[in-house]
């Protein structure tokens, strides 16, 4: 039987190429990149004082654009390349058109899709740093500071859990969609270089209002949607466990807003539409490394993908099911919450560090979390098939070991993660600390105390709003109905009656 012309195999659709997964996967990948742009782009312009708006959101918009140029060139591979070191793989260039249109180790798709796909991860995951860091960095430091972070950290954490190369993606961890490179390590790194670069102003940190709380909302709704991609995109595939991690993304997140908003309201009286907005962040968060299987870790020794056959087994898909999503929600509602409201103003070191997005908790604290509760809650049975084991001493959850006799297995898969853990934070610590010490020596960290004082104006020479009373009005007495002597007569006759 002849296929229809639209499916036929040619020259730009071969026959390995699934034309399905690819749409699919470069629609997942435009969706993370939306998280970032506009996503992050306008929470972190409205959360921040007004003179810090511009500062903020463009600090979003050039790591995006720098993180893409450095992958291409370098970082990709490094991530997910040949074999270089146990932890790296050997840097080399993304831009061969013949790399770029031969099929990927995903099996139905090609580099050039993977390459964006993987692309957009790591542009999130260097500005959720800049969240730690806004209101006070150097933008030129920060120029430097996310080429150098991406080499020589976040290719780390990428190779060694998700590349079939990397030792820990050896032992088995289990990080579905980055809760350990991503979260983990954006959390930690944002609140090592807040310890370099030093805190805000002492008058920003008593007093730093939202200058746009609307536009905070939009910027969060834009990456709570965008998460669709993050996590469904995860499978490599259209399939169920994409279905299904899209939907204990969604479910998670919805609980943790809720299990937020609750808190608040019964510690401090009032429903904080900030407070809400944290909640969804850390239930996005926890949910990612446990929300489906990743169907790229079939591909340890083979270049095709393995269908499933059992029944069973294809109704089962995911590291958890859906119950345990809500477990996590109310869980990364309460537990980041506990140490963002409560243990944040008990200890010394927490106090001490000027972490202005608070991506300690929100992202390493809830990406810990996940990690932990992927290892409590992962069901064995599925991953088996997706990562391509057939004994059970492989990626079977403690909850599971305990209940089915296999206890040992289950505290292994829990070793694991925690050596993840371990992992990300030891090396996120060092590699952070010496790029700081090094910018240090070219530039300064930190902003002098004039622009800390005018913010945008002084760093940039543009302001976010023209208020009444701000920048340039009237450039001719044509510009409006009141001539300029006029405007100038009423607007000093207003400041008279509001003293």
């Amino acid at each position: 039987m002849s296929l229809p012309a639209n499916l036929a195999p040619d020259a730009a659709s071969p026959e390995w190429l699934n034309k399905g997964d690819n749409a699919w996967q470069l629609t997942a990948a435009t969706l993370v990149g939306l998280q970032s742009v506009p996503g992050l782009v306008i929470l972190y312009g409205s959360i921040v004082k007004k003179k810090w708006a511009v500062n903020s959101s463009f600090m979003a918009l050039y790591a995006f654009a720098a993180v893409l140029v450095c992958w291409v060139g370098w970082g990709y591979n490094m991530s997910f390349g040949k074999h270089f070191i146990p932890i790296l793989g050997r840097p080399e260039a993304s831009l061969d058109q013949k790399f770029l249109l031969q099929r990927a180790y995903a099996g139905y798709l090609p580099n050039a899709t993977v390459v964006y796909f993987q692309f957009v991860f790591a542009a999130i995951t260097l500005i959720l740093i800049a969240g730690a860091l806004l209101g006070r960095m150097n933008f030129h430091a920060w120029m430097l500071f996310v080429p150098l972070w991406l080499t020589f950290s976040y290719t780390i954490g990428a190779y060694s859990i998700w590349c079939p190369g990397g030792w820990l993606f050896k032992k088995g961890i289990i990080d579905y969609a980055g809760g350990f490179v991503i979260h983990l390590s954006s959390g930690v790194a944002g609140f090592t270089a807040a310890f370099w670069v030093g805190p805000r102003a002492n008058k920003d940190r008593e007093r730093f209002p939202p200058n746009n709380i609307l536009l905070m909302l939009a910027g969060a709704g834009l990456l709570w949607m965008g998460w669709s991609g993050f996590n469904g995109g995860g499978p490599y595939s259209v399939n169920t466990d994409a279905s299904l991690a899209v939907l204990n993304t969604h479910v998670c997140t919805a609980t943790s807003l809720l299990t937020w908003l609750l808190l608040d309201i019964l510690f401090f009286g009032k429903p904080s539409v900030i407070g809400a907005t944290q909640g969804m962040i850390t239930g996005l968060v926890c949910i990612t490394p446990a929300a489906g299987n990743n169907s790229i870790y079939l591909l340890v020794s083979k270049w095709k993908y393995t269908p499933l056959t059992d029944s069973e087994d294809f109704c089962r898909t995911g590291v958890v099911q859906g119950w345990a999503a809500i477990i996590m929600g109310m869980m990364s509602g309460s537990i980041p919450w506990y140490t963002m409201m409560v243990l944040h103003k008990k200890l010394w070191i927490l106090k001490q560090i000027d972490d202005t997005m608070a991506v300690f908790h929100t992202h390493a604290v809830a990406g810990s979390l996940g990690g932990i509760l992927a290892g409590f809650f992962a069901e064995p049975k599925l991953n088996r098939i997706f990562y391509s084991v057939d004994d059970w001493e492989h990626y079977i959850g403690l909850g599971y070991g305990l209940q089915s006799g296999h206890i040992g297995a289950g505290f292994k898969q829990m070793g694991i993660q925690l050596m993840g853990i371990m992992f990300i934070v030891v090396v996120n610590v060092i590699t952070t600390s010496l790029i700081c010490l090094l910018i240090r020596f070219v530039v300064p960290l930190r902003l002098s105390d004039d622009e800390l004082q005018t913010g945008d104006d002084a760093i940039h020479g543009e302001e976010a709003y023209a208020l009444w009373g701000d920048g340039e009005k009237f450039e001719s007495k044509h510009t409006s109905t009141y001539g300029v002597e006029e405007f100038s007569h009423m607007a000093s006759k207003s400041e008279v009656e509001m003293a």
